[in-house]
């Protein structure tokens, strides 16, 4: 019992959502069905990105080992980002090394939000995307805005 108890409360809630204070809603998550370790995640592209107008769907996966261990989370939405490949996965920091137990799946949520914001060239999982985001902007910010009305509207 103890243990469900904490993972709940290391959880935040079991649907979460929120807004920034202009009121957007940046991002939602919740249980896929009855099964407490598997949650979706909806992302709203942040206005003024390359991604606004954009709905990204993510799955999150929380191991046994949860808070001690990072979830597993992954884009189910194909996106055009230095930082997120083909397959979804995500190179984020606070995901792998510099994971806390401290860490809520709110605060997880919020940073993928900024990383579609300001992604991370010079710690990225699609080198050709990152070296077209520093060289070719225009053309990043295009082709990232292009793949956005494709698959995430």
């Amino acid at each position: 019992f103890f243990f469900f108890f904490f993972f709940f409360l290391c959880l935040d809630s079991l649907s979460i959502s929120y807004r920034t204070k202009s009121w957007f809603v940046c991002f939602s998550a919740g249980p896929k069905g009855d099964n407490i370790y598997e949650w979706r995640s909806t992302i709203l592209g942040p206005p003024g990105s390359v991604y606004e107008g954009g709905v990204f769907f993510l799955d999150i996966t929380f191991s046994s080992d949860y808070p001690f261990k990072p979830p597993k989370v992954t884009f189910r939405t194909r996106i055009y980002h230095c930082n997120i490949n083909s397959q979804g996965v995500i190179c984020l920091d606070i995901l792998k090394d510099n994971w806390s137990p401290a860490l809520t799946i709110s605060k997880v949520l919020l940073s993928i939000c900024s990383l579609l914001t300001d992604c991370n060239p010079a710690d990225p999982l699609v080198g050709s995307i990152a070296t077209q985001y520093l060289t070719n902007r225009a053309e990043h910010d295009r082709i990232a805005r292009q793949w956005t009305k494709r698959y995430a509207t």
